[in-house]
């Protein structure tokens, strides 16, 4: 006797709470700006992470502390990028924006 197929609406649906998304998008900003605080004195605070489910995508603000001098754009484009892939990646939701706020510039050169 084989199984009844049944269609993919029927079967229910899966609901990813906004923690998970926050907790893999905080994730990715802390991988892409891991190498950037390498051998400095003094480093960032976590990155600060909210989201905003509007049906089938997800909106993400992401606040980080850069080092500085550094260049900016391409940090917060390492950033961006990372979130998205990572968010996406894991959890099948299609990232809508991600926007990355610098918070703060940390001064304290190298070791």
């Amino acid at each position: 006797m084989a199984a009844a197929s049944t269609a993919a609406a029927a079967r229910g649906r899966l609901r990813i709470a906004d923690r998970v998304y926050a907790r893999i998008a905080a994730r990715a900003a802390r991988e892409a700006l891991a190498g950037v605080w390498i051998g400095r004195r003094v480093k960032g605070a976590p990155p600060t992470v909210s989201v905003v489910v509007p049906g089938s995508t997800v909106r993400v603000r992401v606040g980080v502390e850069l080092p500085f001098p550094a260049d900016l754009a391409a940090l917060a484009r390492a950033v961006r990028d990372r979130v998205t892939t990572q968010v996406n990646g894991l959890t099948g939701t299609r990232v809508s924006e991600v926007v990355v706020v610098v918070e703060r510039l940390v001064t304290g050169g190298r070791s």
